[in-house]
């Protein structure tokens, strides 16, 4: 039983050693009259402010303030104070405190600074909550952080848990942590996050913040997002359940952006509901539709950025243009097969073969071409051996009377 004890204090005594808060507290007081009240002590783990006094007062007057000049006072009957929950104040910056008993001129004003190498704390912190329950935070490192300096981030999801180091950290080309992913998270309220350093060169100054973390999620999607169009004036209904989240359940938490674009018009309609029922009266059944929704949270503790928008849904029978691709195909193909004919006959055959030219009669009057002096030649060269054949049968009868 010893030894698990004392195994349990030793890692709790490594953890806090491996990331210390390296922060002064100076307190000052008139060298007139010293206060009574001494020993000011800050315990950030606890949310406490404790002291001494060598006198005792039965009440304490205790305030606190920020750079921002935020400020919160209290009364206490104990040389403690244990800070409200809706005290939420990064340290980074530093903080004044006061402590002061009421109807005295005994006071005591302290200054926690943080210590370390200025501009050696890691800068641009932002953190992202997506598909439901992940969380990415991401940051830089200092621009007066030496080339060494390492950062390790814890964080606290309410003030019930207990402070826990990221598990899986983005690192950087030269691996340096830049960045943590975090897994099934549970959104309940501010969560308080601290990036610290370490470097041989020197002390690496922490940085701190509070963050609401429904602020900084990015809502999923609407669910089962469907319509139903009637031919009737009525037109279309579009319904669609609730994105999911891990802390919020309410259908009147959300408002709704329905985003309807016709897909022969670039012209989109949007519009801005809070039911999750919606009628659609410009519907036109010749048309094409597309259909995304988004989410985003109102009154509740819900984000008040638009979220992921749905998967499109078409809708709508369109245009049908099967019949202008078959008239399409048909004029191409006439083309196609003429165009192919013409080729073949060109190729192939003669349209002189085909279509005899029709002989035209002489023009006795104009000047005889080649063709026609070659025709008539032919023609008389034909004539004058009919001729001669024509004497030589007269000669023969001639002469076969003679005879006789």
């Amino acid at each position: 039983m010893f030894d698990s004890f004392g195994l349990i204090c030793m890692i709790w005594w490594c953890v806090m050693l491996f990331h210390p808060l390296h922060a002064d507290i100076q307190c000052m007081e008139s060298e007139a009259q010293k206060s009574p009240i001494k020993n000011v002590n800050v315990d950030w783990r606890k949310m406490e402010l404790s002291w001494e006094s060598s006198k005792n007062f039965s009440m304490y007057k205790c305030t606190i303030m920020n750079w921002d000049m935020e400020s919160m006072e209290t009364e206490v009957n104990s040389p403690l104070w244990r800070f409200p929950e809706e005290l939420y104040m990064p340290l980074h910056k530093g903080v004044f405190f006061i402590i002061e008993v009421p109807n005295t001129n005994i006071s005591k004003k302290c200054t926690f600074f943080p210590g370390g190498m200025n501009e050696s704390a890691i800068e641009n912190f932002s953190c992202v909550i997506y598909n439901i329950c992940l969380m990415n935070c991401t940051w830089q490192a200092g621009r007066g952080a030496p080339a060494d300096t390492q950062y390790f981030l814890y964080w606290q999801n309410s003030r019930d848990d207990g402070e826990v180091e990221c598990e899986l950290y983005i690192k950087d080309e030269n691996g340096r942590n830049m960045g943590c992913r975090f897994q099934n998270v549970k959104i309940i309220g501010k969560a308080y996050f601290m990036v610290n350093g370490s470097s041989k060169d020197s002390l690496i100054q922490f940085y701190d913040e509070y963050i609401d973390l429904y602020k900084i999620e990015i809502l999923a999607a609407p669910l089962n997002v469907t319509v139903h169009c009637t031919g009737d004036p009525a037109g279309c209904t579009i319904t669609w359940h609730p994105p999911l989240t891990s802390h919020v359940k309410k259908v009147k938490c959300f408002q709704y952006e329905i985003n309807i674009q016709n897909k022969d018009d670039p012209k989109e309609e949007k519009m801005v509901v809070r039911n999750d029922r919606y009628k659609f009266q410009n519907y036109n059944e010749k048309n094409r539709y597309i259909l995304k929704i988004r989410a985003r949270g109102t009154k509740c503790l819900v984000s008040s950025k638009w979220g992921e928008w749905s998967e499109p849904i078409e809708f709508g029978q369109g245009k049908d243009y099967f019949i202008f691709v078959i008239l399409f195909l048909i004029a191409l193909g006439t083309i196609s097969v003429t165009v192919l004919l013409y080729c073949l006959f060109k190729r192939y055959c003669s349209f002189k073969n085909i279509l005899p030219p029709i002989p035209q009669p002489r023009d006795k009057f104009n000047v005889l071409t080649n063709e026609d002096i070659q025709t008539e030649y032919v023609n008389l060269s034909s004539k004058s051996h009919t001729e001669e054949v024509t004497t030589v049968e007269e000669m023969t009868q001639l002469s076969k009377k003679k005879i006789h």
